[in-house]
């Protein structure tokens, strides 16, 4: 059942934003979905596969906003521009978000292990959930990989896809680090722009 499932999630995102993961309770969680903690047991198994389907949500949920981002845009700085600044604003707004594209889990937070975890689940969204989640480094690939594959033209020669892609991981890596220290006037877009006229000619 997909709403209800959402609702759970929904329901456990908002208690985070109140209380540590420590703190929440299955039963709360449940009772503000309204559905039973029967319901959300059959979901999620336990508080550790409601906490690993909170994260893949999150981390869906960013990888999506990518993907607009990538395709919302005229050229390519403006594409990997914007890519950065929704990276960097969602990382300063979620803090799931901003753990998972960091590696920094707070002790406020669920602390998942990337390793896949064995799933008996009958709900084949939380099998998937079940399995690894992307550590940093998978993120900064999954992001240049994809900005590649939206952004180079068919037919482009080998050397312009690679240096495509390493103009695509600087923007992220420039990105992550606008996190950790945000930047002044201008902000991320700024820095990007200024990165991007020396790294891109077309």
């Amino acid at each position: 059942m997909p709403a209800a499932r959402e609702s759970l999630l929904d329901a456990a995102y908002t208690a985070l934003a109140r209380r540590p993961w420590s703190a929440v309770r299955m039963v709360d969680v449940a009772a503000a979905a309204g559905v039973s903690r029967q319901t959300l047991y059959n979901e999620f198994g336990s508080k550790e596969g409601l906490a690993r389907a909170l994260v893949r949500r999150e981390a869906d949920g960013y990888l999506t906003g990518v993907e607009r981002a990538l395709t919302a845009h005229g050229d390519v700085r403006e594409r990997l521009t914007a890519t950065a600044e929704w990276t960097a604003s969602t990382a300063r707004e979620n803090a799931l978000v901003r753990a998972m594209l960091t590696g920094c889990w707070s002790e406020r937070l669920p602390s998942p292990t990337l390793k896949a975890v064995p799933s008996s689940s009958a709900v084949p969204a939380q099998r998937r959930a079940d399995g690894p989640l992307p550590s940093p480094g998978d993120f900064v690939a999954l992001v240049r990989d994809r900005a590649v594959a939206v952004l180079s033209g068919p037919g482009a020669a080998k050397s312009e896809v690679a240096e495509l892609a390493r103009s695509c991981e600087l923007v992220v890596r420039l990105a992550l680090s606008c996190v950790a220290a945000p930047p002044g006037e201008g902000g991320v877009a700024d820095l990007v722009r200024s990165v991007l006229q020396r790294q891109l000619t077309g």
